[in-house]
């Protein structure tokens, strides 16, 4: 079994940490920069930063905070937010990501995964997605989970794969911030399509859904998380000690 990756995600919103459920009732958490740092303190692997409604008013993500909260970690950083073309990809890599997160801005050029990929390399191209049941197929939403775009989430997903994105983030909206569990048979559905790093999103509420995650899933390569980190509920450190005990490898 791969190194199991930890990863919390900061979900920003005007300047601040927010979290909801479901992508609805977002509540004010904490300030990024404070998070950030506690979190690459704590032996996170990575962190991720989303400007969640960069997208939906049209605007990349705030680049002065990107710089302020890159500065302060030394573990890699992932980056999404209005990402739709080129220049972006630049702006916020000068700003500091390692990896930049693109999610509807594929669905406005189908084509930018393709091109980004041969300009930065696959290595640094996040395919992120939003998806949902929907009379029982798996679709793609967009804006902030508020759009059906009708389009089938395994095809999307095995194109990007195709096109040269080097990781998925795959987010369930139906399991998202409810603290049940990841959303197992959507994992599985995607791992057994595409042969790139899957990152899973949405829905974890004790330490024991992320060893039932990688148990169940060996595939899986990392576990992403907001308000169970945010909120104290889990502890990295805590998280990756009984991920060890369990036979799990992860980077103490």
């Amino acid at each position: 079994m791969k190194t199991k990756r930890i990863i919390p995600c900061l979900d920003v919103k005007e300047g601040r940490v927010v979290k909801g459920v479901n992508f609805e009732g977002l509540t004010d958490v904490a300030s990024p920069i404070d998070l950030a740092k506690l979190y690459s303190e704590s032996g996170a692997d990575e962190l991720c930063f989303y400007d969640i409604t960069a997208s939906t008013e049209g605007r990349l993500v705030f680049l002065d905070l990107l710089e302020q909260v890159a500065e302060c970690i030394n573990i890699p950083l992932t980056v999404g937010g209005g990402i739709s073309s080129l220049d972006d990809f630049d702006s916020v890599l000068s700003c500091g990501a390692d990896k930049v997160s693109i999610n509807s801005g594929v669905i406005k050029d189908p084509e930018l995964i393709g091109n980004a990929a041969k300009k930065f390399g696959s290595q640094r191209i996040v395919f992120a997605v939003d998806v949902k049941r929907v009379d029982g197929v798996y679709h793609i939403f967009t804006g902030s989970g508020r759009v059906d775009t009708g389009i089938d989430a395994i095809e999307w997903i095995k194109r990007g794969e195709a096109e040269g994105a080097g990781e998925l983030v795959l987010n369930s909206i139906d399991t998202d911030g409810v603290k049940g569990g990841f959303d197992l048979p959507m994992l599985k559905a995607v791992s057994e399509a595409i042969s790139i790093p899957i990152v899973a999103s949405g829905g974890a509420g004790s330490i024991d859904d992320f060893i039932t995650l990688f148990k169940r899933l060996p595939d899986i390569d990392a576990g992403l998380a907001a308000s169970v980190f945010h909120f104290g509920i889990v502890k990295i450190e805590e998280l990756k000690r009984a991920l060890q005990e369990n036979g799990i490898p992860v980077v103490i």
